[in-house]
């Protein structure tokens, strides 16, 4: 009896002293306004964690790392109880996503904050985010903030010769605060606006909001999600021939916007996103990864989401363990410099720096992934335009 006891107590210790599989929560907007860009962002997620896996899988162990997915919907409510579900029932290490700005904010004020978990965007990108911390180091993305893109796209209207421009912005956190960059952007350089004027979104017609937009203009700087205003703000400005000219952002460019409004209607179109240097050996190693598993390499913050789960492994891996409190400083020493060069999907090589007791800085798919102090990276910017009925973008700043 004794010697049972004892035998157990030996097993006991022992898978004491095994980790457990890790587990990160993934709340991404798989339903809402934009589906069919989130799709591909989702496979870059599952990407990143298959090559964890196959490379040995995390700590000397090699235990598993697990995706806890949820969907935000791109709501702030849905996203607070997506991810309050993801930390205190699944248990997650750390959050990677969620995808739209008002998610974001919403959970990690009310929710991962509060829990001392960190949050990785994959693709928030307002300008609020930046300072909303307070000092904790909590909330990181790996995709450029807006307060860049909305000046970019001044520039690039300017550029066009767009001399006046109406703007219309959805009342949301994302779309309203690029919306407020860009127009502030746009009248300092010596544009003039028109109209700037927020409408509110999932409405079945928006005529009487064009019909006021277009008095002044006929170009239009439309902020919104393409499947909750956008789509059917442009077809009311076609129908009634009141706008010629569409610029805007991230939540325009999508294949069904093309495929509803017609890409003979959309020669005046452009939309700009965050994207990558395609020149950069982080990408060129991200796109033979991509193209393989059949991912698009260059979607709109495609290789973004890729990086933020692979550095949320990285992060773990480097921290030695699954506590939440260590997160924040060995993702900033598994992402900035310096280190040795990692590329995406180099993890066996990351493990066996670190496990030796190196350095290692993470060149990602999107660009360099060094954060500043308030969790943001640099970043590069695409102007989009339809060309054989695909958007086709080319990299402005």
């Amino acid at each position: 009896m004794k010697t049972q006891i004892a035998a157990g107590l030996a097993l006991c210790l022992m898978a004491s002293a095994v980790q457990a599989d890790v587990t990160i929560g993934n709340p991404m907007a798989q339903t809402g306004p934009i589906p069919d860009l989130v799709a591909p962002m989702v496979q870059a997620v599952d990407l990143a964690v298959d090559h964890v896996n196959s490379q040995g899988g995390m700590f000397a162990g090699g235990e598993r790392l697990n995706i806890a997915r949820a969907d935000t919907g791109c709501d702030p409510v849905a996203g607070v109880d997506a991810v309050t579900k993801l930390i205190n029932v699944s248990m997650v290490t750390g959050i990677v996503g969620p995808v739209c700005s008002g998610a974001t904010i919403a959970q990690a004020e009310s929710v991962s904050i509060p829990a001392g978990v960190v949050t990785l965007s994959v693709s928030a990108s307002s300008p609020m985010i930046t300072n909303m911390e307070t000092g904790t180091d909590l909330v990181f993305r790996t995709a450029a903030s807006d307060a860049y893109q909305g000046v970019a796209l001044a520039e690039l209207a300017l550029a066009k010769g767009i001399k006046d421009i109406a703007v219309s912005y959805a009342n949301d956190d994302y779309n309203a605060a690029i919306a407020g960059v860009f127009a502030e952007a746009y009248a300092k350089m010596g544009g003039t606006i028109t109209a700037n004027q927020a409408h509110e979104p999932n409405k079945a017609s928006y005529r009487s909001e064009v019909a006021t937009l277009g008095s002044g203009s006929d170009n239009l700087a439309l902020f919104a999600y393409y499947g909750s205003s956008g789509i059917t703000i442009m077809r009311n400005a076609l129908e009634t021939d009141a706008f010629s000219t569409f610029i805007g952002a991230d939540g325009m460019l999508a294949q069904e916007v093309i495929d509803q409004i017609g890409a003979e209607n959309l020669d005046k179109a452009t939309f700009t996103t965050s994207t990558s240097d395609q020149t950069a050996s982080g990408f060129n190693a991200w796109k033979t990864l991509a193209d393989a598993a059949g991912i698009p390499a260059a979607g709109p913050f495609v290789p973004n989401s890729y990086d933020a789960a692979f550095l949320m492994a990285l992060a773990i891996e480097k921290a030695g363990s699954a506590d939440r409190s260590l997160i924040a400083g060995a993702l900033r020493a598994v992402a900035n410099a310096p280190g040795e060069t990692i590329l995406p999907g180099e993890f066996a090589k990351a493990k066996g720096i670190l496990a030796a007791g190196g350095d290692i800085h993470y060149s990602g798919a999107a660009g360099p992934q060094d954060f500043d102090a308030n969790g943001d990276v640099a970043g590069y910017f695409s102007a989009n335009v339809v060309k054989n009925g695909v958007w086709e973008g080319k990299i402005i700043k």
